[in-house]
């Protein structure tokens, strides 16, 4: 296996140790199946990766393995094909680190790095699987429904149950997170309300 996966793996593991939301939120399996993944390239790959205000003191090893990582990931689209404008799909960028599109497999939960550049909407959206967002660079603003929204830096987290809706934004900075799912892992997000995104 490629070094920077195994150095990922290992940045992983020792965030997940200290963070204690995420370890009461789901246990990383061990061990891990490795499995091979066939690269997928996105154009918000590139945004992430070129980014230079990521900025993270406490999980900054993290970070750099995740970016260093994004050259061999299977990089997803999973709102191609549902409404969602060019400029979302084009600055919107996720890979899986763990699961079932992923180097390390995994089949009851799923890990991945959700990133959005500066000026960034990701609209109300919902899914059957619960969810857990850790930010490790930048800051956003979350916001859960019927909920205040609140801005999380790094090493903060949110909770979104199954089928809450939930929306995210950036302004000023970038946000890259650790995102966990558990439950339902098999069924997509979808948007909450197709009708705003024209």
């Amino acid at each position: 296996m490629d070094l920077r996966w195994e150095t990922l793996l290992t940045e992983t593991r020792a965030t997940h140790a200290r963070v204690p939301a995420l370890q009461e939120f789901c246990a990383l399996p061990e061990p891990v199946v490795e499995q091979p993944v066939t690269p997928h390239h996105i154009p918000a790959a590139d945004l992430m990766i070129h980014d230079p205000n990521l900025h993270s003191n406490a999980f900054a090893d993290f970070r750099d393995a995740l970016i260093n990582a994004a050259p061999l990931a299977q990089w997803r689209e999973t709102y191609k094909g549902t409404g969602a404008s060019a400029d979302f799909l084009n600055r919107f960028a996720c890979y899986e680190i763990i699961g079932i599109d992923a180097p390390f497999g995994a089949t009851d939960i799923r890990a991945f790095v959700v990133y959005q550049p500066a000026g960034f909407h990701y609209p109300w959206h919902h899914h059957p699987a619960e969810e857990i967002y850790m930010v490790v660079a930048g800051e956003a603003e979350f916001h859960l429904e019927g909920e205040n929204p609140q801005t999380l830096r790094p090493g903060d987290t949110a909770f979104h149950p199954s089928n809450a809706p939930h929306a995210l934004i950036t302004r000023d900075h970038p946000v890259m997170a650790y995102v966990l799912w558990r439950g339902d892992l098999n069924t997509k997000p979808v948007f909450t309300y197709p009708e705003d995104l024209s």
